[in-house]
């Protein structure tokens, strides 16, 4: 929150900005960086320029940080802003429209048939190199009509990358399809009951799973910054369809009202239902972390703070699972975990499929940590920050030989709260109390939102 006189949380402490591009080379290592780390890990996050306020964390430019591993050594950090038509001050509409070039590529980084993409669901991916500088906006040889999401999901078997686009205006989501070698092959239209803000969604071998979430656009809002705001009239359900049948309908299952903004996974049982695993903001909760984000107040009635305040919100989400039975058309939610948690990853081999494992980003006083969780037993293992250090999203690696699961690392940028200083982590996701290396990174870098470990090309 800010009062009046006070800069915004997003562009103090750990959120702050930082003012130019840099180059260091020759990083210092605490500990044994693993030999086969072989790539580069790459994060995304929003970064205004040098006196910009856009009004709200999520609408700052989009900059990419970059820490290139070989040889046990860490070669090279560098930052640089996605050059978008945004960055360059262009407008977003033209004349006969909406200019989906004109967006900010502030929420992810992906690789995609040897395409690195930086990404963020209001506009068109843009397409930057090894080297962070930016190529331009791609729409897949001009076959990609509407945003995409900053959250595709690649299917382990296939390589197929799939993903949507939602819009406040009809059809207000279409599902699309990229082949493995980065031909947009599937685009269709799925019917969604307004246009409600779906940051992710997830997919099992054969279906993807929808969100169709009480988080909404209004115009009225647009005209007041951020154009979401929490929506008790517009109900709560969760969508399945066929991905392989391009004339698939959606069968819905009504759930209870909340948020969310990021899967786990999802993945079909040996009953045929579909299990579902995300990070959950009840009602009250979601509200609370909207309405208690800068630039978001106006978004949500003084009756919505009201009631959020009364149901002794904590704004925080938690590990939660749906298990929708397409025969009875029933479903069951239980919650996984009590710990707050947003972020959560898993082996990129295991989108889609039973996985064991979860990694997240746990927040709050004194309890900054990245946490394990093992959904066959309910246990949570966490590696403790304390309070002046906190975690950005935490990216798995797996080891060449691995034969387990959770054989590999953990990857995250971890910067102390009032943005000092950032380090890169190697966790053991064996287990993850145990800090396998830390690279000293020259500048504190901001938290940001979502990355991706990219390997060498051989």
């Amino acid at each position: 929150m800010t009062t009046a006189g006070a800069r915004p949380t997003y562009l103090t402490g750990q959120y702050a900005p930082v003012p130019d591009e840099i180059d260091a080379v020759d990083l210092p290592v605490e500990g044994t960086l693993p030999p086969e780390l072989d790539g580069r890990y790459l994060r995304n996050g929003p970064n205004p320029l040098p006196g910009e306020d856009p009004g709200h964390w999520f609408l700052g430019h989009g900059m990419l940080h970059g820490v290139r591993l070989r040889g046990g050594r860490a070669e090279w950090y560098r930052n640089r802003w996605v050059r978008t038509r945004a960055l360059a001050g262009l407008p977003h509409r033209t004349a006969d429209g909406v200019d989906l070039s004109v967006v900010v590529a502030n929420t992810h980084v992906i690789e995609h048939a040897g395409r690195l993409l930086a990404l963020v669901e209001g506009g068109l991916p843009y397409e930057v190199d090894r080297d962070l500088g930016t190529v331009g906006p791609c729409d897949f040889d001009g076959r990609l009509h509407t945003a995409m999401t900053a959250h595709p999901k690649t299917d382990p078997d296939t390589g197929e990358l799939h993903f949507y686009g939602y819009s406040p205006v009809a059809p207000f989501l279409t599902y699309h399809r990229l082949s493995a070698a980065g031909e947009l092959v599937v685009s269709r239209p799925v019917e969604v009951r307004g246009p409600t803000m779906m940051h992710d969604a997830a997919i099992t071998a054969h279906h993807v799973v929808w969100l169709d979430l009480p988080m909404t656009f209004s115009w009225e809002r647009l005209a007041q910054g951020m154009p979401f705001g929490w929506d008790d009239s517009y109900g709560a359900r969760i969508g399945i369809m066929r991905h392989d049948d391009p004339t698939a309908t959606v069968q819905w299952f009504d759930v209870e009202p909340c948020y969310v903004f990021h899967v786990g996974t999802a993945h079909e049982d040996e009953q045929g239902r579909i299990v579902l695993d995300a990070a959950r903001y009840a009602a009250a909760d979601a509200v609370a972390m909207w309405s208690g984000t800068d630039g978001a107040v106006s978004n949500h009635t003084a009756l919505d703070r009201d009631r959020a305040s009364r149901a002794a919100a904590t704004g925080a989400a938690r590990m939660h699972r749906w298990t929708l039975d397409p025969t009875s058309g029933s479903v069951t939610e239980t919650p996984l975990a009590e710990r707050p948690v947003e972020f959560p990853t898993l082996s990129d081999a295991l989108v889609g499929r039973d996985a064991r494992y979860r990694y997240a980003v746990s927040a709050g006083t004194g309890r900054h940590a990245v946490v394990k969780l093992d959904v066959h037993t309910g246990e949570t293992q966490a590696h403790e920050l304390g309070a002046e250090v906190a975690a950005g999203e935490a990216v798995f690696v797996p080891a060449a030989d691995g034969t387990a699961e959770d054989d590999g690392w953990l990857l995250t940028i971890t910067t102390r709260v009032d943005g000092s200083a950032s380090r890169l982590l190697v966790l053991d996701a064996g287990d993850v109390t145990r800090q396998v290396a830390a690279v000293t990174l020259p500048r504190g870098v901001p938290a940001g939102f979502h990355g991706s470990w990219v390997p060498a090309v051989s």
